[in-house]
């Protein structure tokens, strides 16, 4: 072990790793693109910070970004990601799902299970990471989020039966063991000077998408973006500056009759030596003179080069492009749809690779085995009480007349069930069907009829 703990000394890479992601460096691409990127870790742990600061900034400070970032955070979520239990008894599985939908698991008590998964969607977007931390209350655990920063960064050394990286400690075979918490308020002038808490891997949530073997750490999803965000800014701000000295109407007066001699003053028609121009007046400029007026480059090249710019911001997020910049006037239903089928798929790897195993299915067992323990929940077998099945937010429709038709051809060719097609916008079969049982059941107890019958000669 001494030996090993040596060999990742020696290996260890410089700081300067950082500048293999360039929304870390000091400059737009660095010297040459001779660069290379090394091990996951160590680069991501060196630009981390640094990233996730700048994308706070432009999540924060740009449309652009927000607009991008809002409408990936409402894809994955929605109007949140419903949980439906998988347990055998559909009487216990709508008992579980009752009792979790009501219970109260944010910490801070300012939003539901659904807001929590928006908010880690968020954290998980713009710090490249999320966490949450665990709390016993009133028999049950509660969850609070911590900003990245509150786990400590600093905290990497080797211990005698395993390493400590970046404040997350690992056992000799690299499973987590614990995290390094810097508790912090508000109201703390000096934070860094806090004493550190360790806290148990059990109760800490730790979401993020790594880009390779060997990251331990997030890195914002903002990452490719944020120096074309940067230029894309300084980039309109010359734009507008231009169209506003553009707009000020000013012209210069040519003394063609002393070219190459010194300049002098010299007195227009009316013995002045100004000559401006007033609404309905009429100039006589002296002989040999000619007038030039300002005219500072248009704005057309710059804005299809903006447009360009906003097509590659999309292209980084992952997202149509009509999704950062509102821009509809050229899409139609082939080309939203075209755009919003690659980007929803996307989202769905996003869902059920890394949010249902890293925060949703933790947080459902957590609360099943906590109701279990305190006696609120009757269940035979506890392992199937834990299971469960998670339905994604009911997508909006291009054109519902259109998708509604092709889900009927596709029950009616077999080709999906009516459960899987309900699941599709976000549903649970079961209670939507009694929903409408309830439903038709009061409509034929007070006489009303909301549904036309089809015709015996109907075809």
């Amino acid at each position: 072990m001494a030996f090993w703990s040596r060999l990742l000394r020696r290996t260890r890479p410089e700081p300067t790793g950082r500048r293999s992601f360039d929304a870390a460096a000091g400059s737009r691409r660095g010297e040459s693109f001779g660069r290379h990127f090394g091990s996951h870790g160590a680069e991501t742990l060196a630009a981390g910070p640094t990233v996730r600061a700048r994308a706070r900034h432009a999540y924060a400070n740009n449309g652009y970004v927000r607009n991008g970032v809002d409408a990936i955070v409402a894809e994955s979520v929605g109007a949140g990601i419903e949980a439906n239990s998988a347990y055998p008894d559909r009487d216990v599985a709508a008992q579980i799902d009752s009792l979790f939908y009501a219970a109260d698991l944010d910490a801070e008590g300012r939003t539901d299970f659904r807001g929590m998964t928006a908010a880690a969607v968020l954290a998980e977007l713009v710090d490249g990471e999320a966490f949450f931390v665990a709390e016993a209350r009133d028999g049950r655990t509660v969850w609070r989020q911590l900003p990245a920063e509150f786990i400590d960064e600093s905290d990497t050394r080797e211990l005698s039966d395993g390493y400590v990286a970046a404040g997350i400690h690992f056992n000799n075979d690299g499973t987590r063991r614990a995290y390094t918490v810097r508790p912090q308020r508000p109201t703390d002038l000096y934070p860094a000077a806090t004493d550190p808490v360790i806290v148990s891997a059990d109760s800490m949530l730790h979401i993020f998408r790594p880009l390779g073997p060997g990251q331990v750490r997030g890195i914002s999803a903002l990452a490719p973006i944020l120096l074309t965000v940067n230029e894309l800014d300084q980039a309109l701000d010359a734009t507008l500056v231009g169209l506003k000295i553009s707009a000020m109407f000013a012209g210069f007066v040519v003394d063609h009759s002393n070219m190459g001699g010194a300049a002098q003053a010299f007195p227009d028609a009316d013995g002045l030596t100004d000559i401006s121009l007033e609404p309905g007046v009429m100039r006589v400029l002296p002989g040999g003179t000619d007038v030039k007026f300002a005219s500072p480059e248009q704005a057309k090249e710059q804005i299809a080069f903006a447009k360009l710019t906003l097509g590659q911001i999309a292209a980084g997020l992952g997202v149509p492009q009509h999704l950062v910049d509102g821009d509809l006037s050229q899409a139609n239903y082939s080309s939203l749809r075209a755009g919003l089928l690659p980007f929803r798929a996307k989202v769905e790897q996003f869902v059920y690779h890394t949010l249902a195993p890293q925060f949703l299915d933790p947080i459902f067992r957590r609360f099943v085995t906590d109701e279990y323990l305190a006696e609120r929940l009757d269940v035979e077998d506890l392992d199937s009480a834990l299971k469960v099945e998670w339905l994604p937010p009911r997508p909006m429709q291009v054109d519902p007349e259109k998708d509604m038709g092709a889900a009927e051809t596709a029950l009616r060719l077999g080709l999906t069930s009516r459960r899987q097609a309900v699941a599709s916008l976000g549903w649970n079969v079961a209670e939507l069907d009694a929903e409408i049982a309830a439903d038709r059941a009061r409509e034929a107890e007070l006489g009303l009829t909301f549904y036309a019958k089809e015709s015996p000669d109907a075809a």
